[in-house]
């Protein structure tokens, strides 16, 4: 009876608890503190975490929970979250550190930390945040505190994708913890739940490629951006370099006028600190900055890098937008132009002497003044960067996988690409219809309805490794196919240009449309018509779909999940008097982590970039390498977020088209890439797998290409020509001499007739004997057989060796009945002209064809869809009809292709 009590009020408590827990938002920085501090020390004992000092308003103590570094040079973290659910605005900083104990401390904002438990080492590869971590408050040597101005706050909560903070200290010298006694350094955030009519952000302007000559007197660093958003307020900065530095100034470039935002010694405590008056930054503008270093008493050559050795150039810039429009965080790390920075004032070539009050300021602290300079200062706080430049270190650039696909796909016009949830490739392609100059009239009504829909496979599901298909679909629904993505449950979202239309299909491949958008055949712009969409982007938290509205409309529509009309809107801008529409919004790609959804703005060569939520404007990437038109557009959250992008043909005599890798954050170029046995002639798809694989669908080429990481490819080769194939040819050897005893036997001449031979394989090895072939009937029977040690295992008396060994052969025998049955039952089905044929350089023999080298190899796959009735929900075999291959050889490329758009609302261009 005792024991049902206590459980009834322990389950009583915990209800109690969890009920408490959903009515009060403090509830989980309740959990925080009770786990974070639950270990009675010095920091823990004496402060409260959380202080309300009215309903409005409120302090947070973030400190560490009583740490002992083990190891100079640490980075420490630990997590706090956010302690309400709403939107609330932190408006000072205090910090509670010492040089003597923390050589710098850093406070990001994230969504999700890497650790929400107890404290954690985020110096090596853990890192602070597993999403973006973005910088909100830096303190190092004794730094005074940072006070906003009034009627301004840092957003965090509610919508702002800061759920947590996460405190970073760097314990340069633990010399200090030779008492062991436990280190509670931190800071408190003054909040208010009161909205603040400005936000306050973070403006990052970093070089990343200085190089400093040892002994060279000055080398200057200069990094320059056009700012194109809202009005900002510069008020605060922050200066920071390793011991080379001198001083470090930062401007606003203005009509050839150069204003001063801040300019500081980065020897000095670093601090943010106030402008003399806030610096207005308008669309247009330049921002500028230069760090001047001396590589006097230097043997070595210094680069920008996080260790001892290395050097930093950094100018932060605080300030703040107003709330209706705000962009929290930006940076810039694009080299200055020296046309630019010869009007730069002089000022900034000057370094700032260090008074003995200034010295004594930085009491205790030898890193930056001393001869050993420090290592690995602020290295988090640019993380995301980092990352990205760890890849380029690494010689990141993407190379063709030449051997890709495996098996030839018959492919028309591929128009679309997309992944699954296993990142199976997905194409979407024409068939035998192309689109041609007479395709529609200048009222975009489709002229070729006489030819039907597509009878061929229009959907593949496609093995990403090698090619091979999976599954089929698609057959008899459409004209014109264009863009395809897929959704959590793997269904498939389509456009069709000649229909109008946009369709969810069930990933079984059902010929049955679970979704229908727009009127066959009849182009519009109202809310329930369509003009030649594009694309299909979904947002996989909600479900809702973004459809690009296309060759005719130059819109972005919003979906519920069932098909209802949400919103629409046309192209943004940061200045609303120079929007320029949408001309072919051809492609869509939803950023998950960010909740936004980018387009590639084709005919306007420019990728923008939209809130999915609102469809609020955020940002344009538009860069010269560009060109003309963007055709498609990808994003990986790797690296701090990475854009892949192709863009068309440019005019004759111009480079071919190539594809593009680009900084999310920053717009830089990481890497631009294109074929190397070919030229691109019209990529218009491209789609990037989770471990960094990227596949371009080119239209006028008919072809899917595979691109990887060159560190992947030069392994993959090695690999390839050596230990991986030697294993294979040795194998088929082996099963060749199994096969020898079968060749002599009296078997169906079919049997004998699959059965591979030595010299069909092109590699010398294959002719020559494997080290240990099984031994042939003629050979057994040369033999005394050996004597059994136990007479029950005797063989009985009279039966041959011979017949022992065919026995054993019996189901290799089976398997290649099979493989003939299923040939006899491919002629049926598909029809005589259906030939096997290897690939050059292929294995050959029966491996090849197990393994999908050839071309009519065996697929299991079909073989039972065939039997199970899938052939009418289309997962039937990929037509091999010749019509699929042919192209147009007599049309002109504008008949054929979609190198430019029409000049609306006239004519139609191709897509």
């Amino acid at each position: 009876m005792g024991v049902l009590i206590c459980s009834m009020v322990v389950l009583a408590l915990i209800c109690q608890s969890h009920s408490l827990g959903v009515k009060n938002p403090l509830h989980r920085f309740k959990r925080y503190q009770e786990s974070i501090y639950s270990d009675p020390n010095e920091c823990s004992k004496t402060r409260p975490a959380l202080v309300l000092t009215n309903p409005n308003n409120f302090s947070l103590d973030i400190r560490m929970p009583g740490v002992i570094p083990t190891e100079s040079e640490s980075y420490l973290c630990v997590a706090v979250p956010v302690p309400t659910g709403r939107e609330s605005y932190i408006v000072d900083f205090m910090p509670h550190a010492t040089m003597d104990t923390a050589h710098h401390m850093l406070l990001y904002g994230c969504r999700t930390p890497y650790s929400t438990t107890g404290f954690w080492d985020c110096g090596g590869s853990h890192g602070t945040c597993d999403d973006a971590a973005k910088i909100i408050y830096a303190w190092a040597k004794n730094a005074p505190p940072t006070k906003l101005p009034k009627d301004v706050g840092f957003k965090v909560g509610g919508d702002s994708r800061i759920t947590y903070f996460v405190l970073q200290i760097h314990y340069g010298d633990i010399t200090a913890f030779r008492d062991h006694h436990r280190d509670c350094s931190g800071l408190t955030l003054r909040m208010t739940s009161k909205p603040q009519p400005f936000i306050a952000g973070m403006y990052l302007m970093m070089s990343v490629d200085t190089v400093i000559p040892p002994g060279k007197k000055v080398t200057n660093a200069d990094i320059a951006c056009s700012y194109q958003s809202y009005p900002m307020y510069a008020f605060a900065f922050r200066t920071h370099t390793h011991s080379l530095g001198q001083v470090v100034s930062g401007y606003r470039v203005r009509d050839d006028r150069w204003t001063l935002i801040g300019r500081q010694s980065p020897q000095l405590p670093q601090a943010f600190y106030p402008a003399s008056s806030p610096v207005e930054v308008r669309y247009g503008d330049k921002l500028a900055a230069r760090c001047v270093f001396s590589g006097e008493g230097k043997t070595s050559t210094t680069y920008i890098g996080g260790t001892s050795e290395d050097e930093m150039c950094n100018f932060y810039i605080m300030y703040y937008m107003d709330s209706r429009h705000a962009v929290p965080y930006a940076n810039c790390m694009e080299n200055g132009r020296s046309d630019l920075f010869r009007g730069i004032p002089k000022e900034a070539n000057m370094p700032i002497p260090l008074t003995p009050d200034m010295v004594a300021m930085m009491h205790g602290h030898s890193h930056h003044m001393g001869a050993k300079s420090h290592p690995q200062e602020d290295s988090v706080l640019l993380q995301p960067k980092r990352e990205e430049e760890e890849v380029l270190d690494k010689g990141f650039h993407l190379e063709e996988m030449v051997d890709w696909p495996e098996v030839q796909l018959s492919l028309g016009q591929v128009s679309g690409l997309a992944l699954d949830s296993e990142d199976n490739l997905v194409i979407f392609h024409r068939g035998d219809h192309r689109w041609g100059a007479g395709s529609f009239d200048p009222q975009f009504m489709y002229q070729q309805k006489s030819l039907g829909p597509i009878q061929q496979s229009t959907i593949l599901l496609v093995d990403p490794t090698n090619g091979n298909v999976l599954k089929a679909s698609g057959r008899n629904m459409f004209y014109l196919p264009h863009g395809i993505t897929t959704d959590e449950k793997n269904n498939y979202w389509v456009t069709d240009v000649a229909l109008h239309q946009v369709f969810k299909l069930g990933s079984d491949g059902g010929d049955k449309p679970l979704v229908v958008l727009g009127r066959a055949f009849q182009p519009g712009s109202d809310t329930s018509h369509f003009c030649q969409p594009t694309d299909v982007a979904v947002d996989p938290l909600t479900g809702n779909i973004y459809v690009s509205d296309g060759y005719c409309n130059s819109r972005i529509l919003k979906f519920s999940p069932d098909g209802k009309y949400l919103a629409h809107w046309g192209a943004g801008s940061s200045d609303r008097r120079k929007r320029i529409p949408f001309l072919v919004p051809h492609s869509l790609a939803f950023l998950p982590d960010r909740r936004e959804v980018c387009v590639a703005d084709r005919e306007n060569g420019r990728i923008q970039c939209f809130l999915a939520e609102t469809g609020e404007f955020v940002k344009e990437i538009k860069k010269e390498e560009f060109g003309d038109t963007v055709f498609a557009v990808a994003y990986a959250p790797d690296h701090g977020g990475l854009i892949y992008a192709v863009n068309g043909a440019p005019p004759s005599g111009q480079p071919a088209p190539k594809g593009f890798i680009v900084n999310y954050s920053t717009k830089e170029i990481l890497d631009s890439f294109s074929p190397d046995t070919q030229e691109f002639k019209m990529p218009h798809d491209i789609v990037v797998t989770r471990d960094g694989s990227v596949f371009v669908g080119d239209a006028a080429a008919d072809s899917v290409i595979k691109f990887v990481s060159s560190e992947k490819a030069e392994h993959r080769s090695v690999k390839k020509g050596g230990i991986e194939v030697q294993e294979i040819e040795e194998t088929e050897t082996f099963l060749q001499a199994q096969l020898k005893p079968v060749l002599k036997a009296s078997f169906p001449k079919a049997s004998v007739a699959n059965a591979p031979v030595a010299h069909s394989h092109p590699h010398p090895q294959a002719a020559a004997p494997h080290k240990s072939p099984a031994p042939t009937a003629n050979q057994q029977q040369g033999k005394a057989p050996q004597k059994p040690e136990d007479g029950a295992r005797q063989a009985p008396e009279g039966v041959s060796p011979a017949l022992v060994t065919t026995l054993l052969l019996i189901p290799l025998v089976v398997v290649i009945a099979i493989g003939v049955f299923i040939r006899w039952r491919k002629a049926r089905v598909y029809g005589d002209d259906c030939e096997v044929k290897l690939e050059p350089g292929s294995s050959g023999g029966i491996l090849g064809k197990l393994r999908g080298k050839a071309g009519g190899g065996l697929n299991l796959g079909n073989f039972f869809a065939s039997h199970k009735g899938y052939t009418r929900k289309g997962f039937d075999r990929l037509s091999t009809e010749g019509s699929d291959q042919e192209k147009d050889e007599e049309a002109s490329d504008s008949e054929n292709e979609e190198y430019s758009a029409p000049p609306p609302p006239a004519a139609s261009s191709s897509s």
